[in-house]
This record gives C-alpha cells, structure tokens and sequence, in this order.
C-alpha cells in the first residue's frame, strides 16, 4: 500500500508540475487548426477600383496533417479601412485609392495581408500657357505643364499627376522638360510628351526670338566701325566688338553684348569673351555671337606686324556713275598702333574704264566692275566696286501680294529706270525689310509668312558712304510692297453636290465658300478658277459673269480651283423637257406608311424619262410626311405638300395623314322591337393612336330586310313582324345588329 501511495503522489506531482509548464491548450489535440494563412501573405495585392477585384483564400494548418484545410468561409474577415477596401469572405472590392490590412481570423489564430487599391484612368490632358508658343527672353522662366489624369467611373474628376508623369521633348535643341517644367534652348518647334499610366498626352511647342536680327559693331579709338572684318595684330590689346540687337516688334536696339553668347571658331588663332577678342596666332577665325535666337559674325584676321592695311570702308561697294567714294587706308605698325596711308600707298582699278582711283578717291566712270587694290610696303588689300547705271526712279513688278501662312515666296523684282527711260535689274543690289517681322520676314532672298495679317515690305539701297557732294538723289528712295498673309484653305463648299444642264440653255456655276483653317468663311464665287472635263457642256463668259451651257447630251466634271484646294461637281447634259407628270397628285397614307412617287418627264420628241428621283424634293411640313428620292412616309397626322421640280418644272404633291382604323363598335348588338318603333344607335371608330369618335352619320347604314326594319343614318324603325340584319360600313370595317320585330 505504501508504494501504491508514493507512486499515486509522485503521479500527482508530474501533473501539477506539467500543468504549471504546460498551460491549457498548449497540447492541441489532433485534428484542431493550430495556424492560418491568407494565400499571398507578405505581399501586397494591387487592385483597381471599378475594374478588378480579388477572391482571398485561407488555409489552416491542422495538427497532424500535412494536408491544409481551405477555411476561407469559416474565418472572420476585416478590412482596416472598409471604406477604401470592402471585404466579404475573402472577396476584395476596391473602393476607392487607399492601402489597407485585411486579416483573417481564426479561433485564436490570425493572418493578415496588404492590400493596395489605385484608380483607373480613361484620360491626360495637359495644361499650359501661352498657346504653346513662346519666345526666348527674360519672360520664359517660369514655363510649366500640368498634366491631368481622367478618374474612371467619376463625373469628370481629375488629378495632377505632373510630378508623376514621365515627360519628354522631341527636339531638345529647342526645348526640354522636367516634371512639367519647360526650359526653352533655342528657336523652333518640339512635340512635348506626358505618359502616365498607360496614357498619353501630347501638344506642339513653337519657340520663336523676339529679336529680328543682331549686329555687331568694331570699336577702334572711339570710333564705331563695321565688324564684318576685322584686322588685328599679334600682340595687340583686346579688341572690342559690341552686338546690339534689334527688337522685331518697333526694330529698336538693344546692346547685348555682356548677355550674348560669344564663341571663337578657332581659339588657337583668337579668343572671345563678352566681345573682347584677344589675338593669340596669325590666322583666321570667325567670332559669332549669339543671342536668344539671333545670331552674328564676324571674320577676325590675325596677322604679324606690318601684315596688315586696314580699308574704311571695307568690302565690297556699290556706286552709281559719278560717285565719288573717299576710302581710307590704315596700316598697321606696331601692337596697338597704325598709320595713315591713303596718301602714300599705291592705288590701282583693275578696270580703269569703269572705276578710277587716286590716293584712295573712287570715282565711278562707266558701268561695270572693277578691284581696287591698295598696296605699301608689299602688303595689299582689295574691295570689288560695282558700278550701276544712273537710275533716276525705283519700280517693283508687283505692289501687292498674298501669301498663305508658313509659306515662301521669291522677292519681287525690283527694276530702275536708266536716264534714257530703258529699265535694268536692281534686284541683286536693294536691301529688304519688314515693317513687322512677326506676320512676314526676309530670310535668305525670301519672304517667310509666318502669321495672319498685312505688313509693309520695303526695298532700299544698301547705305553708302559715297561724298555727299556726288550721291545720287536714288539713294533716298525707296520702294514698298503690301503683302497679305492669309490663313491656309481648310476646305472648299460649293452650294451644289451636281449640276443639270439643259442641251442648249445656260446654267449658273456654283456658290463656293471658303473655310479657313482659323474656321472664318468668305464667298469666293468670283475668284475661284473653273475647268470643264468632256466635250458635252462649255464655260461660257457673259455680261453677267461665266456660265455653264450644255451642249450634247452626256456628262462632264465641272473643276474649281482655289489656293491650291480643288473641288469637283458633277455635270449631267439633258434634252429640254417640255412637260412633267406626277402620280399620284394626292395621297392618303395611314402613319408610318410610304408610297412611291412617280414623276414622268416628257421630251420634245415625245420619248419619256423616269425624274422621280431627280426632283429636289421638298415637305411643306415635315413632321407630317417626310421624302427620300422618290418615296413619302407618313410620320404625323396632318396635311403636307410636296413640291419638286426639274428644268423649271414644277410639281406638287398633297398628302393627307389619317390615322388607321382599328375597331368599329356599336352601342347595341340585338335589338326586339315593336312594329312602329324606332331605335337609334351610336357607333364608334377606334384609331391605331388610341383616339375614338363618333362616326354613325358618316357610316354606311343597310338593312337585310327592310320589310321589317329600315335604317337611315343609325336610326332604326321597326315595320313588321319578323327578323333583319342591319349593317353598318365605315373604313373597311362591319358591325351587325340582329332586329326582332315582334
């Protein structure tokens, strides 16, 4: 007994001590779920709202069983924000945008998973200034784009997602972009591009200068000199060039030299910086400056001393015969330093018959070309003179001239009057300008249209720094051309789609209106240009204006031209007709019933032609019947006329819409009566509109018998004894009533 008892107690204390180890439920009995898991847990599910949505699926783990058990329907679901995310067992809604934790439980086990719902797009649209135009300059700093995308399933609902859109340009040498910020390079036109989320938004930039052109002067001991070329020698100080720009809207100036953009096309020969150029090596290098789209240069020579002669005025010169033109001549001697030899260097024409020279005086004698040289010490310089004829007037061959926008066009011709009254070509010698270089400007020889307007452009000689003593009166004259830049032709619309022609009568071309691309309109009747294919009609010119006359029964294509757009009418060539017959000449149609319209036309031969679908029909009422070429339908009650004609036949047609009868009823089906008697019933029509009316004066009233009853008008009398039927007709339709006369 004592060791049954001290096992009992030993028992005993194993068990408190694996309770004390052990709590309740540590040892989970086989069969019991000792763990859940959500399928995809740890990552994070990506829905879209008002597209997609997703089924979750739950397995528990079992004590001791590998195979997991799906508790999708038995766990408890939440969504940590059911207004972003709903969730009912397992099956996700996205809402709206939002992340959220859905979880799973199960008794005491729990599984959890992220869930991120984003919003559909069905749009991008771009926002930006200025129309997408901009020019180069201070004002074009700040330059930005918004992008907004369309929410789905929304009433219009955007978001800027300009920070998030990718963004590109398609010309970067014109301009680029950043999350929306355009930083303008240089003229031109570039495409920018936003993508975001699959979509796509794009529109056309165009940069333009606000500056017509730059020019860069010499500066030499405070004298302003032509920079086109410069001289300089090694070891000299710098040489100062100054740009100045001209503004294209008032052609004022500017000096720009600090703000432009100066580079050396060979710095071994010659530096540039701010327009200070620092000789370095003999040679030659082109300094061009730059600025907001314009641009100059100028072609710097470098020599070693007593390399060089300096000419003012330097390059080629053009005069008239008489001009006197003083140059001088500098050489130079030293770093920073020259001296005059215009009276002691050689001065030679290498055509003494059209230009002479003497210690640096250049008198044009006769018409021609000639090079002067300058020699001293063996060093030379030339310039090429040309001598004109003496002009006593400036002629253009055109005063007027219409362009269309983005187009080109050739200057006019520019012709002087020589003084025995024959003319000459002055156009290789006159300079261009345009009073507005934003609607039309001169670009090499050309004139470039650029916007809708009119501007002045005028030709000039080139300035000359000829004696004021001998300068012809012709260099203060100028001559001026009005040029009219129009929008581009969208479309042509002529009032007609085919013409009729009768043989031997005339008929009147077609209205055209102009559409332009800015969508204004004009008639243009009297300027467009026609042309006629095939020998069966001819355009004819009358005191009234051009006409189409027929000729021979045929066809032929009727041709318009105008600024390059084109439009066709087709002509048909008929015999005269003499008479037209329509069938039927009036018409009663129940709703929504049709009826072909026969039209006959008779020629003067007696031979007939079918025109019923070449009338031009026209409902006087519309909502009542309506034709399409030879058929009418009805579509309303009421009357209408349809009128039509051809070769000045006119026709009409009258067409009457009733409703259709549906039911004929009578107030009384059997009637007994005594001999003498008289009854009177009401009938009834019923229309397919739902409308009734009485119509027992307007039916057709019978007896089978009038022995023994008689009928007028729904009112019977009874005559004798025995039995009739009356009989009532109206619309098609019968209704009996069985009389017993007793």
């Amino acid at each position: 007994m004592s060791v049954r008892r001290k096992m009992t107690g030993w028992l005993l204390m194993l068990t408190l001590l694996l309770a004390v180890v052990f709590p309740n439920g540590a040892y989970a009995a086989t069969g019991d779920v000792v763990a859940i898991d959500i399928d995809g847990s740890g990552t994070t599910v990506e829905l879209t709202v008002g597209k997609t949505t997703k089924q979750l699926k739950v397995w528990g783990t079992v004590e001791g069983s590998s195979v997991k058990r799906d508790l999708t329907n038995a766990v408890t679901w939440t969504s940590s924000d059911s207004e972003v995310v709903k969730v009912s067992s397992g099956f996700l809604t996205p809402l709206k945008a939002g992340t959220v934790t859905i979880r799973a439980d199960y008794e005491s086990a729990t599984s959890t998973i992220e869930v991120k719902a984003v919003n559909s797009y069905d749009g991008l649209t771009l926002e930006y200034s200025k129309n997408g135009k901009y020019k180069l300059g201070t004002g074009a700093k700040n330059l930005k784009v918004k992008a907004l995308a369309a929410i789905g399933a929304t009433d219009g609902e955007t978001v800027d997602v300009t920070e998030d859109a990718t963004w590109s340009s398609s010309n970067e040498g014109v301009l680029t972009i950043e999350k929306g910020q355009i930083t303008l390079v240089a003229e031109g036109t570039a495409t920018v591009t936003a993508k975001y989320s699959g979509l796509t938004a794009t529109f056309t930039a165009t940069v333009s200068s606000p500056y017509s052109e730059l020019k860069l002067n010499y500066i030499v001991d405070d004298q302003t000199l032509s920079a086109d070329e410069v001289e300089l020698v090694v070891g000299d100080d710098d040489a100062v060039l100054k740009a100045f720009s001209t503004l294209a809207s008032d052609q004022s100036s500017e000096d720009v030299t600090e703000d432009a953009t100066w580079s050396s096309s060979d710095s071994n020969v010659a530096t540039v910086e701010d327009g200070k150029i620092k000789a370095l090596a003999v040679g030659k290098t082109t300094i061009t400056a730059q600025y907001l789209g314009v641009r100059a240069q100028s072609v710097v020579y470098v020599r070693a001393p007593y390399e060089a002669i300096l000419l003012n005025p330097s390059g080629d010169q053009s005069l008239f015969i008489g001009e006197v033109l003083e140059v001088g001549a500098k050489m130079r001697s030293s770093a920073n330093a020259s001296v005059d030899v215009g009276s002691t260097a050689t001065w030679t024409s290498s055509n003494p018959l059209a230009v002479t020279v003497s210690g640096g005086a250049v008198t044009a004698r006769a018409v021609g070309t000639s090079t002067i040289t300058v020699s001293n010490l063996g060093i030379s310089k030339t310039m090429k003179v040309t001598v004109s004829p003496t002009i006593t007037e400036l002629s253009v061959e055109e005063t007027e001239l219409e362009m269309y926008r983005d187009d080109t066009l050739k200057l006019p011709k520019v012709t002087g009057t020589k003084l025995d009254e024959e003319e000459t070509d002055m156009s290789d010698l006159v300079k261009w300008s345009s009073d507005n270089e934003e609607i039309a400007k001169i670009e090499d020889g050309k004139i470039v249209a650029l916007e809708k307007g009119t501007v002045t452009l005028t030709a000039s000689l080139p300035e000359s720094e000829v004696t004021e003593a001998t300068a012809h009166d012709i260099r203060e004259e100028t001559v001026s051309v009005s040029l009219t830049v129009k929008e581009n032709v969208l479309a042509l619309l002529p009032d007609v789609e085919r013409i009729s022609a009768v043989v031997g009568e005339q008929t009147d071309l077609p209205q055209v209106t102009v559409v332009w691309e800015d969508g204004e309109e004009a008639d243009i009747t009297d300027t467009i240009e026609w042309t006629l294919t095939g020998s069966n009609a001819v355009i004819k010119t009358t005191s009234s204006g051009k006409v189409l006359k027929g000729l021979t029964k045929g066809s032929a294509t009727l041709k318009g031209t105008y600024s390059e757009k084109t439009i066709t009418v087709p002509v048909t060539v008929e015999q005269k007709i003499t008479k037209v017959v329509v069938d039927p000449t009036s018409v009663e149609l129940n709703l929504k019933k049709s009826k072909a319209i026969k039209v006959t036309g008779y020629y003067t031969d007696g031979k007939t032609v079918n025109l019923s679908s070449k009338m031009g029909w026209q409902s006087s009422n519309t909502e009542v019947a309506t034709i399409t070429t030879t058929s009418v339908k009805a579509v309303g009650i009421g009357t209408a006329t349809l009128t039509g004609s051809y070769q000045g036949h006119d026709v009409s047609v009258k067409i009457n819409v009733v409703p259709k009868l549906t039911k004929l009823t009578v107030d009384e089906k059997s009637l007994q009566l005594s001999p003498g008697y008289v009854k009177t019933v009401a009938l009834t029509a019923t229309y397919d509109t739902g409308a009734t009316s009485a119509v027992t004066g307007s039916a057709t009233w019978t007896s089978s018998k009038p022995s023994v009853a008689t009928v007028t008008g729904g009112k019977i009398q009874a005559v004798a004894k025995g039995s009739a039927t009356i009989k009532a007709v109206y619309g098609g339709k019968t209704v009996s009533i069985r009389v017993t006369v007793k």
